[in-house]
């Protein structure tokens, strides 16, 4: 048997790090362990109904100088 690690709360600074328990790739969202859904775009759904929007950093190109 494997051990799991804990799941990080949905209000952790880490939520993300939490374990998919769910995933619908053709839908564009996971579900985590903690209760928060993410979107492929990066934003997220709190279990509370908040929502953090999108935080992907800058495209690589642009990054290019």
């Amino acid at each position: 048997m494997f051990a799991q690690t804990p799941c990080p709360s949905a209000e952790a600074t880490d939520r993300d790090a939490a374990r998919v328990v769910a995933c619908f790739p053709e839908q564009g969202w996971s579900l985590l362990c903690n209760g928060v859904i993410v979107f492929e775009d990066t934003g997220e759904l709190l279990p509370d109904g908040r929502s953090i929007a999108p935080h992907r950093g800058p495209a690589r190109h642009a990054l290019a100088a």
